[in-house]
């Protein structure tokens, strides 16, 4: 039995999950939760034994000086609380991680245990995928659930999805058999502009987490991050006539894709959310992001152009829902001969089999652990 000492009685409470690793892209899904445990001020109350679930040749315990005393932070998973008040007040469980390495289905048995005991009505598992989507459109978000019901009631799609999985998908379908209904939300995620931040797909998936749980979001600077990291990615495109050549081509099949999708109910979802956020004293905060770093193309070494990546799995064309493969490694990622074993800090997935499948990736490195 978990006991919870200082934790208050919840009110009508939603866990929210997201992990870091390959059902991330972008950083995109624990972005999501990392902003709402700071929007709200979560306070931590459990954080699961990182011996049990993960492989340190993978996931690097870090070292930093406290005062001048030297500590170390394990990577893990924790749990913190957050109190929505309101006209409806509703209570938050976040559950912020990296996708563990061994022992999945302890792993879930362990959140599905704290869930249990906190009363928790319902699961949402945010994650993040690459896709053939344009930066310059709306981030699509697909909704999924195993549960026909709550496909029914809550308009998502029920996954048919057949294949590897990660533990996004190990996690719905746990909670789907121990009765807890499970909601994943996926956003996609340009392929050729994937490396983190993406401020833009983590507002896609904090609107239509909203949406889900009824519950009004403080979003801060995030709408103008959003808008400062699409212009800098059209300054990028605008620099290579292919590059630009290949963001018309997505539109296009995009627009031409989505023209049935733009249906009354659609409009009238955006104007209700618009009117929401019209209330005295809750516009997004002054600041702008400015945009640093390396330029997310991949450049051709041979003739110094910028182009976009393809996915390294050829596939067919991404829908929301999709796989996608794993992107280059991040500079600060561990070096390949101690990071071999696994998938430390990818974000990504293989492109999906046809409209609602569930998008998720195979697992790598820890996929054996998985069926333990």
């Amino acid at each position: 039995m978990i006991e919870l000492e200082g934790v208050p009685e919840l009110i009508d409470p939603v866990m929210v999950a997201a992990f870091e690793g390959w059902n991330d892209a972008g950083d995109a899904a624990s972005t999501a939760v990392a902003h709402l445990d700071r929007e709200w001020k979560g306070e931590v109350f459990a954080a699961l034994d990182a011996e049990d679930y993960y492989d340190f040749q993978v996931n690097r315990p870090t070292v930093f000086l406290d005062n001048g005393v030297r500590k170390i932070t394990w990577p893990t998973t924790r749990l913190s609380v957050v109190r929505v008040g309101g006209d409806k007040p509703r209570d938050l469980v976040l559950v912020r991680g990296i996708e563990p390495s061994m022992r999945w289905r302890s792993f879930c048995n362990e959140l599905l245990a704290f869930a249990h005991e906190l009363g928790v009505e319902m699961v949402v598992i945010l994650g993040a995928l690459l896709g053939d989507t344009p930066h310059t459109r709306p981030v699509p978000v697909s909704g999924v659930t195993s549960d026909p019901d709550l496909a029914r009631t809550m308009d998502l799609e029920e996954t048919r999805y057949e294949g590897p999985t990660g533990i996004v998908g190990i996690l719905q379908e746990a909670c789907t058999h121990a009765g807890v209904p499970a909601v994943s939300l996926w956003a996609a995620v340009p392929h050729y502009v994937s490396q983190p931040p993406n401020p833009k797909a983590t507002l896609a998936l904090l609107n239509r987490l909203e949406d889900l749980i009824g519950l009004r979001i403080p979003l801060g600077e995030l709408p103008e991050d959003a808008r400062a990291w699409q212009l800098g990615v059209d300054q990028l495109a605008a620099e290579d006539s292919e590059v630009a050549e290949y963001v018309q081509t997505l539109e296009e099949a995009r627009d031409t894709a989505e023209l049935p999708e733009a249906s009354g109910e659609a409009i009238a979802r955006e104007f209700e959310r618009y009117l929401r956020r019209r209330e005295p004293g809750t516009g997004p905060g002054p600041g702008v992001a400015t945009d640093g770093g390396d330029s997310p193309f991949l450049r051709d070494a041979g003739s110094g152009r910028t182009r976009p990546p393809k996915p390294e799995q050829p596939g067919p064309e991404a829908v929301p829902g999709a796989e996608q493969p794993d992107p280059a490694p991040r500079p600060d990622a561990e070096p390949p001969a101690e990071a071999a074993g696994g998938p430390g800090g990818e974000s990504g997935a293989e492109p999906a089999k046809g409209p609602g499948a569930e998008p998720e990736p195979p697992v790598e490195g820890a996929g054996g652990d998985a069926e333990e």
